[in-house]
């Protein structure tokens, strides 16, 4: 029996990165998945995937800064899966990166848009749904930045991963008491395509006390613990999934 054994989990930002690691690993525990991003052939893909090797998985593509998406995402679930037990928010972007006093106000909005309206958009929509499935899991994406740490020019995108967390808690106060639990998750920096050049790389490797950064699939497994029934009394917490990063901020030496 896998972790996920029977209960179905929506998805966001699952094309590529941690989401599309997190789809084919939350797919072999055994969950049945909605997949939401906006790029529908690369979401088509992991479904193809991993309906070939028996998985159950199906594709709903919009843009998560829209109301519309998160309805039509819990829609596929119930309509196809007749529940809902959890979700994994995991869409975001960095954004326009420029130091606060000359990053625009339409930056600002956006970014917060994308990181952080997207996840209540997506809560107030699930929360219906599981309610009515009788509880479940949700998991937010957050990042070392704004949390542990702040990075020159990543203000808007600190405040908004800072807000899931106050997010998280506001869940856990309304609804806890009624089987819902809600956490995040704070990423360390992580191989995906928004991690920037090798150079790039390099440097956030050297702000990990384990000198490198995350493979994808090692931050899906930290979802996965906290979807999981493994995780039924972590509620309103952050889980730190970073290498180390928030324990030091000494740059790794030999």
């Amino acid at each position: 029996m896998g972790l996920l054994e029977n209960k179905v989990i929506i998805v966001t930002g699952a094309s590529s990165g941690i989401g599309r690691a997190a789809s084919l690993l939350f797919a072999d525990h055994g969950a049945a998945l909605v997949l939401v991003a906006r790029r529908a052939e690369l979401l088509e893909e992991i479904v193809h995937e991993i309906q070939r090797v028996g998985g159950r998985a199906i594709a709903c593509a919009g843009d998560v800064t829209r109301e519309e998406t998160h309805r039509r995402a819990v829609e596929a679930a119930t309509g196809n899966f007749g529940r809902l037990d959890g979700a994994f928010n995991n869409a975001g972007a960095v954004g326009r990166m420029a130091p606060l006093a000359r990053l625009e106000t339409a930056d600002w909005k956006a970014i917060l848009e994308t990181n952080l309206t997207s996840a209540f958009l997506s809560a107030r929509a699930q929360v219906r749904a599981m309610l009515d499935s009788g509880g479940g899991s949700l998991v937010f994406t957050s990042s070392f930045v704004g949390n542990s740490v702040g990075l020159p020019g990543m203000g808007a995108y600190g405040a908004a991963k800072a807000g899931l967390g106050g997010l998280a808690k506001a869940l856990a106060a309304d609804y806890a008491h009624r089987g819902i639990r809600a956490n995040i998750l704070l990423a360390g920096g992580t191989d995906t395509p928004a991690a920037g050049t090798e150079e790039q790389k390099a440097w956030a490797a050297s702000i990990h006390p384990v000198r490198r950064i995350a493979r994808p699939e090692e931050i899906a497994s930290a979802a996965l613990f906290l979807l999981s029934d493994l995780s039924t009394f972590v509620v309103g917490s952050g889980l730190w999934a970073d290498g180390g990063n928030s324990a030091t901020k000494v740059q790794a030496v030999d």
